[in-house]
């Protein structure tokens, strides 16, 4: 959620973010939340004032009982009723005033950082560097989901009987492949210092709000009515949630968290020629990595988590490309995106496996995550995630990428964690 005295202080630079994204109406929007918030602070005013002068009243009222003069407290009793109901009114319209600045700010996404462009749509995002050969596939190399039917990998008849399309079961081998590939992404993540944790795949309403999943993507997100409770979209919700509502210390920091779970998205509008097989799931399994910082640090650690993700692809012996989002991509609550793309030889086209973002202090405002300086000063945190990877099509990659006439091979750092080396009919 954007800071209110941030707009008032980077007017422009704030019309400027917006219409980056390609906002509408930019300037009235921002006027109308500067007028609520000196809405909001007049009435609060009025009301600290009120509440200040009915404690006094009540002060003197015990004074003068005290020295018997119950007639004269009669008289101002009275008074303080009708300033208590004054009270009483003011505070239910800071509220109100309150819900429509909040309300108002929910609906306006993160500013782009200066080094995001403004594009059109994805094909404007900037290509920064593409690193590993292509594979020299043999004349009857196929995709993966000909591949999975083949070897008998991943079954998706099976998920569509027994939930649904975008469900699919991993086989023998694909499931030991899955497992791998989730404890190989564990490890490197536990070598570089980043603490495991295993969160719940449930959330509550607040939750969803604090990372900004909620309201923009609530039509994207699976709902328990009869809870109200969220299944997560991504492990980012409930990892980042863990410092909701937290005051930190400088030396709390560096916060560093990888945590493993399923995610589940409805996806809805996106299914089509170009998503098939595990190119686009209504679940998958998705390792990710988060970290908390100071608001001067967040961008080194930004290249820190770049270095990271890269790091993973290029041992999995993937051919792989990192573009820089543009402004009408970039999500909503991200003030920069990286995006590490692997390419996949059996549909010949690049496949997006992991964003890394720097959310600077868009969702720590909602999630009123602080740290108090060496200084004394409580400053909003920032935050950052990544992920770390997800599995479905760097699988799907592994598979379409190393496949000859004889089998699969798989890439050597997954050996000790699959138990074989090599998939054959």
């Amino acid at each position: 959620m954007l800071v209110v005295r941030e707009i008032k202080e980077n007017f422009q630079e704030f019309v400027v973010g917006l219409k980056k994204r390609g906002f509408l109406g930019v300037e009235q929007r921002l006027k109308e939340i500067i007028e609520l918030d000196n809405q909001r602070k007049e009435v609060l005013k009025s009301l600290d004032e009120t509440l200040k002068c009915s404690n006094q009243l009540s002060k003197k009222i015990g004074t003068l009982i005290k020295a018997g003069n119950r007639e004269e407290a009669k008289k101002i009793k009275s008074e303080t009723s009708e300033i208590k109901g004054f009270g009483k009114n003011l505070s239910n319209k800071l509220q109100g005033i309150e819900k429509v600045l909040r309300d108002k700010l929910y609906e306006l996404p993160n500013i782009p950082n200066v080094k995001v462009v403004a594009g059109q749509s994805e094909e404007d995002n900037e290509l920064l560097f593409q690193k590993g050969e292509l594979p020299q596939l043999e004349e009857y190399n196929q995709p993966h989901w000909e591949l999975i039917k083949d070897y008998d990998l991943v079954d998706f008849k099976l998920g569509n009987k027994i939930t649904g399309a975008g469900f699919p079961f991993y086989k023998a081998q694909g499931a030991r492949l899955v497992r791998g590939l989730i404890n190989y992404f564990l490890d490197k993540g536990i070598a570089a210092d980043y603490q495991e944790v295993q969160p719940p795949i449930l959330v509550n309403e607040s939750s969803g709000l604090a990372t900004g999943q909620l309201p923009d993507k609530e039509g994207q997100m699976y709902h328990l009515s009869d809870s109200n409770l969220y299944l997560i979209p991504t492990a980012e919700v409930p990892l980042t949630n863990i410092y909701r509502d937290t005051l930190l210390a400088e030396n709390d920091f560096p916060i560093k968290i990888i945590g493993y779970t399923p995610c589940l998205r409805r996806e809805a509008g996106s299914w089509g020629a170009d998503v098939r097989g595990l190119n686009r799931l209504h679940q998958f399994d998705k390792v990710e990595v988060v970290q908390v910082s100071t608001s001067e640090s967040s961008y080194d650690v930004l290249e820190e988590m770049k270095q990271y993700v890269e790091d993973i692809i290029d041992s999995l012996e993937l051919p792989y490309r990192m573009l820089r989002l543009c402004g009408k991509d970039l999500g909503f609550t991200a003030a920069i995106t990286y995006d590490f793309e692997v390419y996949s030889g059996g549909q010949k086209k690049w496949l997006e496996v992991s964003s890394v973002s720097n959310f600077e202090n868009y969702q720590s405002n909602r999630l009123k995550l602080r740290y108090k300086t060496q200084k004394g000063d409580k400053k909003l945190a920032h935050t950052l995630n990544g992920s770390a990877l997800a599995v479905p099509r760097i699988l799907a990659a592994i598979l379409e990428n190393n496949q000859d006439s004889k089998g699969i091979k798989m890439p050597s750092v997954l050996h000790p964690y699959l138990g074989f080396d090599f998939i054959e009919k």
